[in-house]
């Protein structure tokens, strides 16, 4: 490659009726002031990533909308589905399927010159991500394509950092499927991995690839907080440039007073966690 792509990473867009009760927050609001900054961006972005959590309840109405609004900015869009997103939902109304809606979506596409491989981590009723023995196989035939193309992984959940789950596996892919993932991607030209789920900017040095975790549209994770879950208000985005020495991502905040919206206690998510994993 001997030219330069840009693109954007959106993720946990939770679109939603602002009177919802458990939303907190005007997302599509907050979407239109994003897109009109993403106009802005000079050279244009070649496409955008959207990585999940795209509606707050997966009705099949709000992935028609979202559909419409991103249509509006004339780039392509690769999208991801999560734990707020439902498969039946996303396939009717993003893409007018009608048959095998429980199927997960698994896709890979080709845009500018960079292969993107999307794999759907979620577990249909839980938070947390997991990937499955026909995902990987999967997953091994797209990387087998397109060889000669740097590659972008994209995964609502994150990989596991560790060798555990720190007591929060709602936050990721389980640590032996995390472990199975990196060994699959490794000299496979992946120049970076883009999720979302976590609420907050992370970039990691994983396995010698970059992951990249966004804040997202909805609301603002606290990392502060370590002993509940503390939501504040909070956006953004990223930018990203993929080079022939890598990817880069620049991080745009939109302004905001990180005003507490809700708390969640540990102990409730553990509980849901577990009841997941029966």
């Amino acid at each position: 490659m001997g030219r330069e792509t840009t693109f954007v990473h959106l993720t946990d867009l939770h679109l939603g009726d602002p009177d919802d009760a458990h939303l907190f927050s005007d997302t599509d609001a907050t979407l239109g002031e994003i897109l009109a900054l993403v106009a802005t961006i000079d050279p244009a972005p070649a496409f955008i990533v959207a990585s999940g959590d795209l509606s707050n309840r997966g009705e099949a109405a709000s992935y028609r909308r979202l559909k419409a609004v991103m249509e509006e900015t004339g780039l392509p869009v690769v999208y991801a589905i999560g734990n707020h997103d439902t498969r039946a939902g996303f396939y009717e109304g993003m893409l007018g399927r009608s048959d095998d809606l429980s199927a997960p979506y698994d896709h890979d596409t080709v845009i500018a010159g960079i292969h993107i491989v999307t794999i759907d981590s979620t577990i249909p009723g839980a938070i947390g991500g997991s990937i499955e023995p026909e995902q990987f196989a999967w997953l091994g035939e797209a990387l087998a394509r397109h060889t000669d193309l740097p590659k972008l992984l994209v995964i609502h959940h994150p990989p596991a950092l560790g060798e555990d789950d720190g007591g929060t596996p709602w936050r990721m892919v389980n640590p032996e499927q995390s472990a199975k993932l990196a060994a699959m991607l490794k000299d496979k030209g992946v120049v970076g991995i883009l999720s979302g789920h976590i609420h907050h900017d992370r970039v990691s040095s994983w396995h010698g690839m970059l992951l990249v975790v966004g804040i997202g549209q909805h609301a603002a994770t606290d990392i502060l907080a370590t002993e509940e879950l503390r939501m504040v208000r909070g956006a953004g985005f990223g930018i990203g440039t993929i080079r022939p020495s890598g990817l880069t991502m620049a991080l745009v905040p939109l302004p905001s007073d990180r005003a507490e919206l809700n708390r969640y206690p540990l102990a409730m998510l553990r509980e849901r966690a577990a009841r997941a994993a029966e």
